[in-house]
């Protein structure tokens, strides 16, 4: 898959892409916002490996895990500054599918993460999702900002789809279509 941005190209993982995943995902800066309990990181270029394979595996359009590569011939041009993803939410019992991020720490703040995550929403929808939630830990305000900035709508905290209680977001359809919804600030 590949979709484009004014600034981003958003695509398939490569196995090439091994060492950025590694050097991404061995931060716990950025791994400490990725799962339930202990951060868990990523020990060596092999592992970067396997798991690109198996986000190279997926096969649940619209869904994916894809990779975000800056175009726009500023500092990061050509980088590949981390990911965005539309996956089913664990323990879901509606089909229920969760949009997500993360970044390179060196990235954050330049506006990426909103960029990136309103492709895939468009993407998601098109694809035919009725919503799409996101669910951040409970004190990730970088997160709950973009969600924000991408036009969800905050439901509060869920004991939902992890064993830790999360803060819920979630974008509609029909919300998206309307009027200026893509071009939210």
């Amino acid at each position: 898959m590949f979709l484009a941005t004014e600034r981003l190209l958003i695509r398939d993982w490569t196995i090439d892409d091994a060492p950025t995943a590694l050097d991404i995902l061995s931060r716990v800066e950025v791994v400490r916002w990725l799962a339930d309990g202990e951060p868990v990181l990523m020990k060596d270029l092999a592992e970067a490996q396997e798991r690109i394979g198996t986000w190279l595996m997926r096969d649940d359009p619209p869904c994916g895990f894809w990779a975000v590569e800056v175009t726009d011939g500023g500092p990061f041009h050509g980088r590949v500054i981390g990911s965005v993803l539309l996956v089913p939410l664990p323990n879901n019992e509606h089909g229920e599918v969760e949009i997500g991020w993360h970044l390179h720490p060196e990235a954050w703040g330049h506006g990426f993460a909103p960029e990136a995550a309103r492709a895939v929403l468009a993407h998601g929808f098109d694809g035919g999702l009725p919503e799409i939630h996101a669910v951040t830990h409970l004190t990730n305000e970088p997160s709950m900002a973009v969600a924000r900035k991408i036009g969800m709508e905050h439901r509060g905290v869920v004991h939902t789809w992890y064993a830790e209680s999360s803060q819920h977001f979630v974008l509609t359809a029909a919300l998206w279509e309307a009027p200026g919804a893509a071009l939210s600030p």
